[in-house]
């Protein structure tokens, strides 16, 4: 009996053993699971903007892709340091830190949580390159690209980038740049490579080790008081629908995440709170929050129609990287005289990104301040082997004036020299008018009593209006 006990334990033990011994084998041949990328910032929609309130130029369109299940983001710019403050005596970076808050909670009523802060200055002009230079340009966009990269976005959506009479603010202007720009490169892996690295060492700082990730389409809303050039050029989304889940129209959910940003229209938000509801709808009616979104289709990397639904065409999963393709421009004259600063900007702007059917406005336009000055650059071009004297004259309308850049200048061989016209535009009539209609000025250019181009601009004068 106890010999066939010692047995029984024998083989007890042996068949544990191999058990064991399966095991380890077993556990070193089984595949390990490797981590992924964190799919709590996954969104379908990325809106970058410039500053906190600009959100309120989407924010319903949000609500609504939301009520159907997208999920939604949105970069800033600058944290808006220099701007008003309607509601306390706080400037500067005390003022963007209040922004701020104000941008979160209005994000938060709408139930939007991932929100980023890309670090430019806030720069009061009309001029994009001064945007994107006190922005530092390529740092800013190595950060929209990570968030980017971070986000995975299906859809981007941000302000048409362009100079058109309206607000026209730079760094609306620059939010629209930096997308479009991001657009092009999030999905390169050769554009800032140590955000596609994963790190060696355990605890290096350095490698984000994120994914390259094309999005699949962007979207423009125009920053513009003229709506002709944009119409049919994307989908119209209409804000008058009623959401699922607040039974609230999607304008009046969008007002009210406004109503939170008091430093910059305290009193505008004041007058709606004595109002029942069908007092706001009439103002907010007045005010133009009921009228249907107007988006323009930039790209669209996977086919659909210009006017169809924001995310026709879109499945889940990532899409090759598709490189920018952009046709050379056409071969200049040997001699002619262009518009330069961000109007030349953005011709180039516009071939580098594949969109030359953008819309843009032509001739090329602006809004300025009556009383103040018009300045008008200029490239003066000269590919021929000699030195070229060239003739600036410009006609403008009555009670305008030259101040400078007219007149007869050299111009060296194989030279591309750096002009500008100064013109100083008169008040308004007696103070009462808000604004004129735009009024064109023209720049003619000739050499050896021959024309080398002329340059056009449509100019309107206001009561008001950011630098130029």
């Amino acid at each position: 009996m106890k010999r066939r006990f010692w047995r029984i334990c024998v083989l007890a033990s042996m068949a544990l053993a191999g058990a064991v011994a399966s095991f380890a084998q077993d556990a070193k041949t089984a595949a390990k699971t490797l981590p992924v990328p964190d799919d709590r910032y996954k969104l379908d929609i990325l809106l970058v903007v410039a500053h906190p309130d600009d959100e309120a130029a989407a924010t319903a369109y949000l609500a609504k892709a939301m009520d159907n299940g997208k999920r939604a983001g949105v970069a800033y710019g600058t944290r808006g340091s220099s701007g008003a403050n309607e509601a306390g005596t706080e400037q500067a970076a005390a003022l963007g830190d209040i922004r701020e808050i104000e941008a979160r909670r209005a994000l938060a009523k709408l139930g939007i949580s991932d929100v980023w802060f890309i670090g430019g200055r806030d720069t009061a002009s009309q001029d994009v390159l001064q945007s994107l230079s006190t922005w530092d340009h390529g740092a800013v966009l190595e950060r929209m690209v990570q968030i980017v990269r971070l986000t995975r976005p299906e859809v981007i959506l941000t302000f048409l980038p362009g100079t058109f009479i309206g607000e026209d603010h730079g760094d609306h202007q620059a939010a629209g740049v930096l997308a479009t720009e991001a657009f092009d490169l999030a999905g390169d892996p050769l554009v800032f490579p140590e955000q596609v690295t994963g790190p060696m060492r355990r605890l290096e700082p350095y490698f984000d080790n994120l994914r390259p990730w094309q999005p699949k389409k962007i979207y423009y809303f125009a920053d513009a008081t003229r709506e002709d050039i944009f119409k049919g050029k994307g989908p119209s989304i209409s804000l008058t629908d009623i959401s699922k889940s607040t039974k609230q129209p999607y304008w009046r959910m969008a007002l009210g995440a406004f109503l939170s940003h008091e430093t910059q229209a305290k009193s505008y938000i004041d007058s709606f709170a004595k109002l029942d509801e069908a007092e706001i709808e009439k103002k907010a009616t007045a005010n133009g929050w009921t009228q249907p979104l107007e988006f323009v289709l930039g790209k669209s990397l996977v086919g659909g129609s210009v006017t169809g639904d924001v995310f026709e065409g879109i499945k889940p999963g990532a899409i090759p990287f598709a490189p920018k393709q952009s046709e050379p421009g056409p071969a200049p004259p040997d001699l002619e005289i262009a518009l330069a600063g961000p109007w030349s900007f953005y011709a180039e702007f516009r071939r580098a990104h594949g969109f030359e059917n953008l819309p843009h406005p032509e001739p090329p336009e602006i809004a300025l301040q009556a009383g103040t000055t018009l300045v008008i650059p200029l490239w003066l071009r000269n590919e021929t082997a000699a030195a070229q004297e060239v003739t600036l004259a410009v006609d403008l309308p009555a009670g305008w004036k030259v101040e400078s850049g007219d007149g007869k200048f050299l111009v060296s061989a194989k030279q591309v020299a750096a002009a500008r016209i100064e013109i100083s535009l008169p008040a308004l009539n007696n103070g009462k008018e808000t604004k004129q209609d735009a009024q064109e000025v023209t720049v003619h250019g000739s050499s050896n009593g021959k024309s080398i181009g002329t340059v056009k601009l449509r100019v309107e004068l206001r009561k008001r209006a950011l630098p130029e």
